[in-house]
């Protein structure tokens, strides 16, 4: 009996831990879990930091690159993505939106096209180039960084096809429960 509750105390601190942390860390409490869970987004075209192939930007066939990622954290209702250009002159550059994947998915391939984002559950928004498509890497001087991030949802995004990365990102608050970047790099050859 005291070895039971003496178990019970344990476990009651380590949740309580749990929320400080959450806490501390201006997180709510529904994101405990996704502290022990790390997701991680990769491609096989490039490595994190590093550049990105001219065929998936401007300059050659402006094709999107394949990423694959690990699984989200239990609850997850939906993925989403983001590309964009943080070092773009103007304002950051959004590049690709999409969201709604089905939480089952785990990668999608090279060239992605729209109708089979759609079999994956996915509905594409509207990039800074005006088009519900990906937009290739195109600096106009220097060498630009270009982040993915996938987001793990609890629900599914009430969106219709190309909304803005600002309304996706206004939706999505308070519903992500956990998310991975992978960052690419370009600048221009011509």
């Amino acid at each position: 009996m005291k070895r039971r509750v003496f178990l019970a105390l344990i476990k009651q601190g380590f949740n309580l831990l749990g929320l400080v942390l959450a806490a501390c860390n201006g997180l709510s409490a529904n994101f405990t879990d996704s502290l022990t869970k790390k997701m991680i987004l990769k491609s096989s075209a490039f490595l994190s930091e590093k550049f990105i192939p001219s065929q998936y930007t401007c300059e050659g066939q402006n094709i999107s690159p394949p990423l694959a990622w690990s699984e989200p954290p239990v609850g997850t209702k939906s993925l989403a993505l983001i590309c964009d250009d943080p070092d773009a002159p103007a304002k950051i550059w959004v590049h690709w939106v999409i969201y709604n994947l089905s939480p089952q998915t785990r990668s999608l391939p090279e060239n992605i096209s729209s109708d089979d984002l759609i079999v994956l559950g996915g509905i594409q928004g509207i990039n800074d180039f005006g088009k519900v498509t990906y937009g290739g890497p195109c600096p106009p001087s220097g060498t630009h960084r270009y982040c993915f991030k996938l987001y793990a949802l609890d629900q599914v995004m009430a969106l219709k096809v190309g909304a803005t990365k600002a309304q996706l990102e206004d939706s999505m608050q308070g519903h992500i429960l956990a998310q991975a970047q992978l960052i690419g790099r370009y600048h221009r050859q011509r």
